[in-house]
């Protein structure tokens, strides 16, 4: 069961996305949702190494420069950021704030935070729990050219 905790991200939650612990992070997929042409939700697995929380209301998210994220945050400009892994599941609503910065093959937007869910067991759920997040392989080498330009983006002012 979901409960809203607001129009910021939680201490913790915004801790995790400010990349402070990001070698500890890499190798989880985070789904970010936008909405497509047709008004379906659009998938894309993001890592922590493509997100930077600058606040506890605005994230950052660098996208393909010529991907379908990038043109639906530009079209409709929602998106949905899910953190479900073993010792969180937070659903994060956002808003693109404005047209996106362009840094190469990326481009980085500005998420406003406009609702965090915390799903929760239900009592009837008998402690239910998520045991294990999504993972991926290999874990990206911070000093590869990749990360160098998504971490510079993403830090881009």
């Amino acid at each position: 069961m979901s409960q809203s905790l607001g129009a910021a991200l939680p201490p913790a939650l915004e801790k995790r996305l400010s990349q402070q612990d990001l070698p500890r992070l890499l190798g989880r997929a985070l789904p970010l949702l936008t909405v497509d042409d047709r008004g379906r939700p659009h998938p894309m697995l993001c890592s922590y190494l493509e997100l930077l929380a600058v606040s506890a209301t605005v994230i950052r998210v660098a996208v393909g420069a010529r991907s379908s994220t990038r043109r639906n945050l530009e079209a409709r400009g929602v998106a949905t950021l899910l953190i479900v892994e073993a010792d969180v599941t937070m659903y994060v609503k956002c808003r693109a704030s404005a047209a996106p910065s362009l840094s190469g093959e990326l481009a980085r937007f500005e998420l406003a935070v406009e609702e965090v869910l915390e799903d929760v067991a239900a009592e009837g759920e008998q402690g239910a729990r998520i045991t294990v997040g999504l993972t991926y392989a290999p874990v990206p080498a911070l000093d590869s050219e990749w990360a160098r330009a998504t971490l510079a983006a993403l830090r881009l002012e």
